[in-house]
């Protein structure tokens, strides 16, 4: 089994939508898919602090770290390459989000409970419509 790489992702939120990313045609891993903005925990590297840095580079955000709230934990791919996913719900920001990724998305956008398209892993889109209902109170 390979070395299991840490990933972190981010799901803006505001108003019952949730912002994702249109990964790339030529990305290696889940091409041409919506799929949650994120990126690598390097080396020494907090997962908050990864969630921070990959935000404010592909999106031009500073997320409240205060507002962050943890989603899930999952293990995906393949046993040659495992990666350990950990998704983050935050709920504010300062800045605009916009596509400063453009060579790792070819678009950005904001998705409710009913146009929410599949993401990359099944088990991605059934927690984020958990957390927009959550929203509600």
């Amino acid at each position: 089994m390979g070395e299991i790489v840490e990933v972190v992702l981010g799901a803006l939120v505001r108003d019952r939508q949730v912002l994702l990313v249109h990964r790339s045609p030529s990305k290696r891993a889940h091409p041409n898919v919506w799929d949650l903005p994120g990126g690598y925990v390097e080396p020494g590297e907090s997962e908050l602090g990864a969630l921070e840095r990959e935000l404010r580079e592909e999106l031009g955000v500073q997320i409240a770290a205060d507002s962050v709230s943890h989603l899930y934990r999952l293990t995906a791919g393949s046993t040659e390459e495992p990666a350990a996913l950990s998704a983050w719900m935050v709920r504010e920001w300062d800045g605009v989000p916009a596509n400063h990724a453009p060579d790792e998305h070819v678009d950005i956008g904001w998705f409710g409970l009913v146009r929410m398209p599949l993401p990359a892993h099944p088990f991605m889109r059934a927690a984020l419509l958990n957390a927009l209902r959550s929203l509600d109170g």
